[in-house]
């Protein structure tokens, strides 16, 4: 499971450090694709093959199903980090996501998530007081 936040720089060559703790889990191979909110999904390379075997149970009738497949895998890259723990962030995605220097990387469970610094912190003051103020259950029989 991958939990926390750290903030790692992009290198000159558009690498990014991965956190120690999340190494181990990675160090296989990763999948990092376009993510909601203009960040970036990191995800272990079994578990991405398990999300792409959900979208072929997924009606291709479906518009919303195609565009969102063509959206998510179009931007996907599969990535070997190397032995120093860094991974090449693509130019595409760096550009998707903004990504110049400063990184913030979270764990959000079975995946990672990579944010430019400034726009994690600004999503994240728009989030915490209605995480706060939450008075009804947003996953029912969680807590």
């Amino acid at each position: 499971m991958f939990l926390g936040t750290h903030t790692p720089r992009l290198d000159d060559k558009g690498r990014l450090f991965l956190p120690a703790k999340f190494r181990d889990k990675l160090a296989g191979g990763l999948v990092m694709t376009r993510g909601q909110e203009r960040c970036l999904y990191v995800f272990p390379m079994d578990e991405f093959v398990k999300i792409t075997q959900r979208f072929q149970e997924a009606p291709t009738s479906s518009k919303a199903a195609r565009d969102y497949m063509r959206v998510f895998l179009s931007g996907a890259s599969d990535e070997i980090p190397d032995k120093q723990g860094r991974v090449t962030v693509p130019a595409a995605l760096r550009q998707y996501a903004g990504l110049d220097r400063e990184c913030t990387v979270i764990g959000t469970g079975s995946r990672v998530e990579v944010w430019d610094t400034a726009a994690w912190e600004e999503y994240l003051a728009s989030t915490e007081q209605a995480f706060a103020d939450q008075s009804e259950e947003v996953i029912p029989g969680l807590m």
